[in-house]
């Protein structure tokens, strides 16, 4: 598996890049691309138009409700990019890809450069994914109205997972389903809240018995709420 250069590259095509726009102005995907640790560039589909109106959709052949997005436009682009730098993977965002994991995200957190293709309307003309995609992804059994959201999950998932980018890097890897395992429960402050007290262990100061308490609740809470998790 390749190994991430110093600074991931992610970019993003899309017909609105207007919904793409406040993810990454604010926390922690805000933070990273401040830093310098990833830089997210997003494309705007019409400018790779060559009609007048700037349109990138069409009829479907056969006839059948709804647009699709035109295979030049989308060619264009990433042949732009591919022109610039090498990729990793060329990503869509599609209900009948592979269900996004935490063992995908940790895979794709270790990778210099990605380009994500966001589709629209009806869909991509199917070329695309037979010629020029190289992963396709979905975020869940359900459509939404384009890929644009199902692309800022994608990389929020990601990119949290770049040394640098959450303080405590220990955190990441803590997270549920990093280990097949949903996480235990986790308290704060007051220890004591009408009556609700915060289980005794976790104060004891023993740290090997509250990692042994964590990893017991851990497979209990992931038996009772995800038994489908091995």
């Amino acid at each position: 598996m390749p190994f991430r250069s110093l600074v991931m590259r992610i970019d993003i095509i899309t017909v609105v890049p207007e919904l793409l726009k406040s993810p990454f102005e604010s926390s922690i995907l805000k933070n990273s691309i401040d830093k310098g640790i990833v830089n997210v560039k997003i494309h705007n589909l019409r400018e790779y138009s060559n009609n007048k109106y700037k349109s990138v959709d069409d009829y479907q052949f056969g006839g059948g409700a709804g647009m699709v997005l035109m295979i030049e436009p989308i060619d264009k682009c990433i042949s732009k990019l591919k022109n610039e730098r090498k990729y990793d993977e060329v990503i869509y965002l599609s209900p009948d890809g592979e269900k996004l994991d935490q063992s995908i995200a940790n895979k794709f957190s270790l990778f210099s450069n990605l380009i994500i293709l966001c589709g629209h309307y009806k869909g991509i003309d199917q070329r695309i994914r037979d010629n020029l995609i190289t992963k396709e992804i979905s975020i869940g059994d359900y459509v939404l109205s384009g890929g644009e959201l199902a692309a800022a999950v994608l990389c929020d998932s990601i990119i949290r997972l770049i040394p640098g980018v959450i303080g405590d890097e220990t955190s990441a890897l803590t997270d549920s389903f990093q280990d097949n395992l949903l996480s235990s429960p986790i308290y704060t402050r007051p220890r004591e809240y009408k009556g609700w007290e915060v289980p005794k262990i976790l104060i004891s100061g023993n740290t090997k018995e509250i990692e042994k308490w964590r990893m017991e609740k851990s497979i209990e809470v992931t038996k009772n709420k995800r038994p489908d998790l091995k």
